[in-house]
């Protein structure tokens, strides 16, 4: 019996003796891990010659504190004599530059672009299209001001009664127009003289002795 109670103390003891080194370690803080970015979306609808700076930072800012994503959609108008899916060489020129230069601004803004084009007969058309087929939580627009094209009031009302989720309307200033970037010049190779003096000679000298 002592034998066996000794056993038993013994063990109790080492049993409480690792309880107590579990409890008094350090705990090792895991960083934790950065927040992914979430499934917002903002949609941006612009016109050819009317990409607004101050509308574009407004829902890039807005995408930035929310972790949403931006989505530019350039809205093509088609004429009436042309099917809606039809070639658009002209309006896809104007398209690809200003989409170009909105990914470069929001590359500043650490905020992910996710480009649209959509066609319709009038742009107001084009707007019900991306409205219907994108998923979204808010709208942000730049209306026609100062000169500047846009969205005219007609639009705005239109969309206030047709769209969902929040809406943003800003009025651009008179400076306010986003271009594409410049384009990188291709400097021209310029002839120098040991490339003149390589020249085949002339018929009358290479006749000569």
């Amino acid at each position: 019996m002592t034998a066996l109670l000794i056993a038993l103390v013994i063990a109790l003891a080492a049993a409480l003796a690792a309880l107590a080194v579990l409890h008094f370690r350090p705990r090792v803080q895991r960083p934790t891990p950065s927040r992914a970015r979430g499934g917002e979306r903002i949609l941006f609808p612009f016109i050819a010659g009317a990409l607004s700076r101050r509308a574009l930072d407004a829902a890039l800012r807005l995408a930035s504190a929310e972790e949403a994503t931006v989505v530019p959609i350039f809205l093509a108008r088609v004429p009436l004599h042309l099917p809606l899916d039809a070639p658009l060489p002209r309006q896809s020129g104007l398209a690809i530059p200003l989409q170009e230069a909105i990914e470069q601004r929001a590359a500043a803004f650490d905020v992910p672009v996710d480009a649209r084009i959509e066609r319709g007969r009038t742009y107001r058309h084009a707007l019900r299209t991306a409205i219907a087929h994108e998923r979204y939580s808010r709208i942000v627009i730049a209306a026609a001001a100062h000169g500047h094209r846009g969205f005219d009031p007609d639009d705005v009302a239109w969309l206030l009664d047709h769209a969902p989720g929040e809406i943003v309307v800003l009025r651009p200033s008179k400076e306010d127009r986003l271009g594409p970037p410049p384009r990188r010049r291709t400097r021209r190779r310029r002839r120098s003289d040991s490339a003149k003096t390589t020249r085949p000679p002339d018929r009358e000298l290479a006749g000569r002795p």
